[in-house]
């Protein structure tokens, strides 16, 4: 593991005793690899989001610069998700 950095942090009651079951119930072995292992999800969580907004939504959003016309207008997108709905709600029993 690389140097640790010591830090001291504020959380609710709520937070405090979650952190304290996970380690009465041998998830983790100390608050610390509870906070670890949080940090470590959001920066996985934030990474994803990254890698979709770079190769999903960026590649998108260019095309429609370069082609504005394959857009469709939000009036039509709301019209067949509200057909598509209501279609649905007559469906069921």
């Amino acid at each position: 593991m690389s140097a640790v950095s010591k830090r001291t942090v504020s959380l609710p009651a709520e937070q405090s005793r979650y952190i304290d079951d996970l380690v009465s119930a041998g998830t983790y072995a100390s608050a610390s690899e509870v906070v670890r292992a949080g940090v470590r999800a959001l920066q996985e969580r934030d990474a994803a989001v990254e890698r979709w907004l770079r190769e999903d939504v960026a590649p998108v959003y260019d095309a429609m610069l370069d082609d504005p016309n394959r857009g469709i207008a939000a009036e039509e997108v709301f019209a067949s998700i509200r057909a598509h709905h209501a279609g649905r709600l007559k469906s069921k029993p």
